[in-house]
């Protein structure tokens, strides 16, 4: 176990070097930079910036620099000094914007797998060992509505809902007392009272598809001949379903750990927008609209890391609970 484990950290330091690659080059591919940008920016709003000014602000942010320099630079001063640049757009270091917003997104976004693991698992043990009950079907027809309400839209309705009806608004993570202030056990307490409505937002369709996937899977078990000859040794029916096929099926739960962390980052862009959640996905849309370099690039090799890490955890789990993994 111990070699398998050291393989595969091994194999995360060429991974992580050749995506920061692919993530600084592809940021670079859009016609332009962020003084273009910014000339057209200007520019729809009556001001124009001439030709000397654009002059020196490239040269101010190196942007006259071949990509494989400009890419050198950034990578040695994160790996030497823990720099991951400074934000055009903003004009402070990426640091000072990235780590309040990302420790948010991480919170969030745990709280959610968490969420969608608890509901989910328990859901599909009850659909796939009560097949075609009133439960089983019940639970399919949610896992089904919970797959086709796209998140944004779920957030609007549970918006619209709670100002109509309760009178309250459920945007953002934090009262407004509590927005600006230190942390505190209140403003603690005050998160965990606002991450209600996000997680279960962001963890419906996941919650839904890994129903659908516990279900099948463990079907294939339940009908297995080493189901029925530790059936008929007397082990009682579910001591006999939570030891065996309970565990071969929850491969797919464990495998899904790799894109799950990142989906939840990246992919609730929009649902942030629409519920104004200071978390990375807005962040990272705007840097990429004003082609800010060392901001995008830092954000996407963050969530690249949690893709790296979350396959890695994915492997290990795997391995522990299938140790034929270990040996393919």
């Amino acid at each position: 176990m111990l070699t398998y484990v050291l393989k595969r950290v091994l194999f995360m330091i060429p991974t992580l070097i050749a995506v920061s690659i692919v993530a600084f080059v592809l940021i670079q591919l859009p016609p332009g930079d962020f003084v273009t940008t910014l000339a057209a920016q200007m520019s729809q709003m009556g001001d124009t910036i001439d030709p000397t000014t654009l002059a020196m602000l490239r040269e101010q942010y190196g942007l006259n620099e071949p990509v494989w320099k400009q890419y050198f630079i950034w990578i040695s001063n994160i790996l030497l000094h823990g720099d991951f640049g400074r934000s055009f757009d903003w004009g402070v270091p990426v640091s000072e914007l990235i780590w309040d917003r990302l420790g948010l997104t991480l919170v969030l976004s745990m709280t959610a797998l968490i969420f969608t693991w608890v509901v989910a698992l328990p859901i599909g043990i009850y659909s796939a060992v009560k097949k075609y009950s009133v439960g089983d079907y019940v639970a399919s027809f949610m896992a089904f509505i919970g797959l086709a309400i796209p998140n944004f839209l779920l957030a609007l309705i549970l918006m619209y809902l709670s100002y109509r009806f309760l009178g309250i608004s459920i945007d953002g993570l934090f009262s407004r007392e509590y927005a600006d202030a230190p942390w505190s056990w209140g403003k603690a307490l005050d998160l965990g009272q606002h991450l209600i409505v996000p997680v279960i937002v962001l963890g419906t369709s996941g919650t839904a598809a890994l129903v659908r996937i516990m279900r099948a899977n463990l079907l294939d078990e339940l009908y297995k001949p080493y189901v029925t000859t530790a059936r008929a040794k007397g082990l009682s029916e579910w001591r006999l379903i939570f030891r065996y096929p309970v565990r071969s099926a929850m491969n797919p739960f464990v495998s899904t750990i790799g894109w799950t962390l990142p989906e939840l980052v990246s992919g609730a862009t929009v649902t942030a927008i629409v519920l104004n959640l200071p978390t990375t996905g807005p962040l990272l849309l705007r840097s990429l609209i004003a082609q800010d370099v060392y901001l995008a690039g830092a954000m996407i090799l963050m969530l690249s890391v949690l893709t790296i890490i979350g396959t890695l955890i994915s492997d290990l789990l795997l391995a522990w609970l299938d140790p034929r993994v270990r040996y393919q």
